[in-house]
């Protein structure tokens, strides 16, 4: 099912002519998989369900040993989807959303706080934004943030392109404010 995979790395070292040490980064893991309800209604939507959750090891997996890091030095996270024209945002969401955050969290060690999400439909080359937030706790301002991710040849009409991001810090800079990460409960995934 899966066509195509890829991993990025973004490593931003500067940032408004200040050196960023150590630099921030981010790393998206994507996958270009066949829609097997592409044209045609489906009441029974278990098989994308499935494929979720085993996207959601894999992707985060990739993604945490694309940072080089241990799984538990994660600090953000997100995903998103975009459902090639053929298909409706329902497929997005049932990849998405019932079972791929819990082999995510695994992935990462805890994750306390519910994964940000994206899904969109779109054609070859559409690009999406991944949000991301804190892992541990939904009101760490300092990990607001998003990577955009795009395949040049995907998603064809039947496909779907999903992507789990993962960081090793928040946006490189960040001062305004709020929760600091240093000082996360962790026992709620807000605070």
């Amino acid at each position: 099912m899966i066509r195509k995979l890829l991993t990025i790395v973004e490593e931003t070292c500067r940032e408004a002519g200040q050196g960023i040490t150590p630099p921030t980064r981010k790393a998206a893991a994507i996958a270009v998989i066949g829609n097997p309800f592409a044209g045609r209604y489906a009441a029974d939507l278990a098989e994308l369900i499935e494929t979720g959750e085993m996207l959601g090891a894999l992707l985060g997996e990739r993604a945490v040993q694309a940072l080089g890091i241990a799984p538990g030095a994660v600090q953000s996270y997100g995903k998103a989807a975009i459902v090639g024209e053929d298909g409706e945002l329902e497929h997005a969401a049932a990849i998405l959303h019932p079972k791929l955050g819990a082999p995510l969290r695994r992935a990462v060690e805890k994750g306390a706080a519910l994964v940000p999400s994206a899904k969109k439909r779109g054609g070859v080359g559409c690009a999406i934004d991944v949000p991301l937030g804190h892992k541990d706790a939904a009101f760490v301002r300092s990990h607001f943030d998003a990577m955009e991710i795009r395949v040049t040849d995907a998603p064809r009409r039947d496909e779907i392109v999903v992507a789990v991001v993962v960081t090793d810090s928040g946006r490189p800079l960040a001062r305004i404010g709020g929760l600091a990460a240093d000082a996360i409960e962790g026992r709620d995934g807000l605070r």
